[in-house]
């Protein structure tokens, strides 16, 4: 069983701001498969079936992507899911818009998120997929700034193709050997 997570940021007014990618993805991951992100478990949302022949739980952590370790611990515990088996979505605005990097463990790029999620597991060892949401105006803004924008009308037509690319990673990492995921998905190679 995997856990794949989707960081973002619950409420209806953050749905398309940048940081918010990861919930995005996981969206359009349940739609395509069928399972319903909708059972409330502690200050998370969650949804089980199978992908790819195999059970996963998708987790949308309802903490603020800033604090994820809490409910990724909660769920990984209650349903004894190894670190090596959870899978987390995050944007990363040190990568251009649409550039996908898979990577097992390694330190957080300072993301917060990755941060809490680290320390609740107290480990590294787990799979990240970073989303690069950058564009033109990030080294004009504060990050935090830049991450609670909106995508820009342009870049919401790119999204469909980020997320179609983000889904075939999260495929790749369900049926294939990681480290050749890894080396597809590196920075560069895709």
């Amino acid at each position: 069983m995997k856990l794949i997570v989707g960081l973002g940021n619950p409420g209806d007014k953050y749905n398309n701001n940048r940081s918010n990618i990861g919930f995005k993805i996981l969206d359009v991951l349940a739609n395509n498969t069928g399972i319903e992100i909708k059972t409330k478990k502690k200050k998370s949302i969650i949804g089980r079936g199978d992908f790819e022949g195999s059970e996963v739980v998708l987790l949308k952590p309802q903490t603020f992507s800033d604090l994820s370790g809490e409910s990724v611990l909660y769920i990984a515990s209650f349903l004894k899911i190894q670190v090596q088996d959870i899978v987390v979505i995050q944007e990363d605005a040190t990568l251009p818009l649409g550039a996908i990097v898979v990577q097992k463990g390694g330190d957080s790029q300072a993301h917060p998120g990755i941060e809490s999620v680290a320390k609740a597991l107290r480990s590294v060892n787990f799979i990240r997929i970073r989303i690069g949401i950058q564009n033109k105006s990030y080294n004009a803004k504060k990050r935090d700034e830049f991450l609670r924008d909106d995508f820009e009308p342009l870049e919401n037509l790119s999204l469909i193709q980020i997320i179609n690319d983000a889904e075939a990673a999260i495929r790749s990492i369900s049926l294939g050997d990681i480290e050749e995921v890894i080396e597809k998905y590196r920075l560069g190679a895709v």
